[in-house]
């Protein structure tokens, strides 16, 4: 998947149209992947790409946080977090079903 994250201007809403596509994988790594279901995370390199690819979601997540009413929401919303940045970067991650340590 190819998504741009470094926004400098919102010229003709190709910026809302990535955030859209951000926020939907972020929604659904959220509701679908379980506690007890979860892949490990890998290693993230530190490019300058990467670094704006974790920045991008943290204007939405505000919304999610103030919403979470317990830890296991705020875990579930971090973690989705931590998945999309995988996905937008491009980054592999262990099967389905393998749950972490």
């Amino acid at each position: 998947m190819d998504i741009t994250v470094v926004v400098v201007s919102d010229d003709d809403g190709i910026i809302s149209h990535k955030l859209k596509i951000m926020r939907s994988i972020l929604e659904k790594a959220m509701s679908e992947t379980p506690l007890e279901n979860r892949p490990r995370l890998p290693r993230i390199p530190l490019t300058k790409w990467n670094w704006a690819a974790m920045r991008a979601p943290n204007p939405m997540l505000v919304t999610y946080l103030e919403a979470s009413r317990d830890l296991y929401e705020t875990d579930s919303i971090l973690f989705g977090t931590a998945l999309t940045v995988c996905s937008i970067i491009g980054a592999k991650l262990p099967a389905a079903g393998c749950a972490t340590r």
